[in-house]
């Protein structure tokens, strides 16, 4: 791996006070901000940062060193996505007519369609197929930035083929892959009860995972109608006693006890969040749960959006994903995520650059590797013509000029 100085760096922000405070009530100071930049990257880690006038000079006389000139370019940490459903085949574009049409989302489960419609056509797509797919996902993601891609399964709910989506996700190229169990993402056809269904996950898939170290991470949609909160405690209690850290689809549809399971389980993170109420704002903002928002799902859905202000003016954590998944947030815009923050949710503009490299970092419990450019840390960055507060601005809008995992090129 080669030694490369980063030069010419027009406006860096590293995100690095951000960090510090745990990406809690988040300020413009806090993007460390400094103009004429320059970083120097050793074995793919940040090695220094500072002027650019003042870079040492024995770092900038060495043999086989690669110079790369920002000229000019704004730099900043790269995105970090830490909510997708990203492998799966299929589409479901005649159920959004249906729900724009005043079809509930239950009701359309009730079916057949949702996650089930879903799963049928995963389970019977080849791996190498299901590959080539994800793999034009996966780097449209990269193209906007996107260094660090949470992936979760939760599209085939057999064994067989919820392992060969996990082998999938782990199989993809490009950004730093983070791979997530969601087997109790629906309940499929062969199972009577919730219950029966979990008891299978636990004992028979969940023990196939870890083996092939294929993820260690159990996420579950608690839900009404789904997996109630009292069979996902056990449920999740399990994981975490196999050595799993876990995390939930909360309060989405209903106030479905999904937060404050969170938070009694010390969960990495509540995604959704929009049901909550005052003492779930609470809990959340005292705890060490990320609160992750989706609010491009919550515009597909046609829902009222979560009450970011109140969470970050409480002292919660906040991160922000896109929800990528064929029914209910098929897009893969993160300025489209952004900017509904920003409209719909009232996140000042530094709250949501944070919510999209330190809180999501916390929530894939990568905080000290990713999510903020400091000595020591991946040099994951991303470069942009734009200054900082042209970002999450225009939809549909591909900012980075250059992308950097580890201090290599990947766009």
């Amino acid at each position: 791996m080669t030694n490369m100085l980063v030069t010419n760096i027009g406006e860096l922000l590293t995100l690095a006070p951000a960090m510090k405070k745990e990406g809690r009530k988040v300020t413009e100071h806090d993007l460390g901000l400094a103009k004429n930049q320059a970083i120097y990257i050793e074995k793919g880690r940040v090695s220094w940062i500072g002027s650019q006038k003042q870079i040492p000079k024995h770092l900038a006389k060495q043999k086989k060193l690669k110079e790369f000139s920002a000229k000019g370019l704004t730099v900043l940490p790269g995105l970090v996505e830490c909510h997708t459903h990203l492998v799966f085949a299929g589409s479901r574009a005649a159920e959004f007519e249906l729900r724009n049409q005043g079809m509930s989302y239950q009701e359309i489960a009730k079916r057949g369609g949702g996650i089930l419609s879903t799963m049928k056509q995963t389970r019977e797509m080849s791996v190498k197929a299901l590959k080539g797919i994800s793999q034009e996902r996966v780097n449209e993601f990269i193209s906007q930035g996107v260094t660090t891609l949470e992936i979760k399964s939760g599209y085939a709910l057999d064994e067989k083929n919820e392992i060969k989506c996990l082998k999938v996700a782990k199989s993809l190229e490009g950004p730093r892959i983070v791979t997530t169990f969601l087997g109790a993402h629906a309940k499929p056809p062969e199972y009577d009860s919730y219950k029966a269904y979990l008891d299978f996950l636990q004992k028979k898939v969940l023990p196939q995972v870890k083996k092939q170290k294929l993820s260690n991470r159990v996420d579950v949609y608690v839900e009404k109608g789904f997996f109630s909160q009292e069979d996902s405690r056990e449920f999740l209690k399990a994981a975490q006693g196999m050595g799993f850290e876990v995390l939930l689809h909360a309060d989405q549809l209903t106030l479905s006890g999904g937060a404050d399971l969170g938070v009694e389980l010390n969960a990495l993170s509540g995604d959704h969040l929009i049901q909550i109420e005052e003492p779930q704002v609470q809990k959340l903002a005292k705890s060490q749960v990320t609160c992750v928002l989706l609010p491009a799902a919550d515009l597909y859905m046609k829902c009222k959006y979560p009450p970011a202000r109140k969470l970050i003016d409480a002292g919660a954590r906040v991160a922000l994903a896109t929800d990528f998944n064929p029914g209910t947030s098929p897009t893969q815009d993160v300025n489209l995520v952004g900017l509904l923050a920003r409209l719909e949710m009232k996140m000042t503009l530094p709250e949501v650059i944070s919510a999209y490299t330190v809180g999501a970092s916390y929530a894939l419990k990568l905080q000290s590797e990713v999510g903020s450019l400091e000595v020591g840390k991946h040099a994951d960055f991303l470069c942009t013509d734009k200054d900082w507060q042209q970002l999450f601005y225009s939809i549909g809008e591909r900012s980075p000029t250059f992308v950097y995992k580890s201090g290599e090129l990947i766009y």
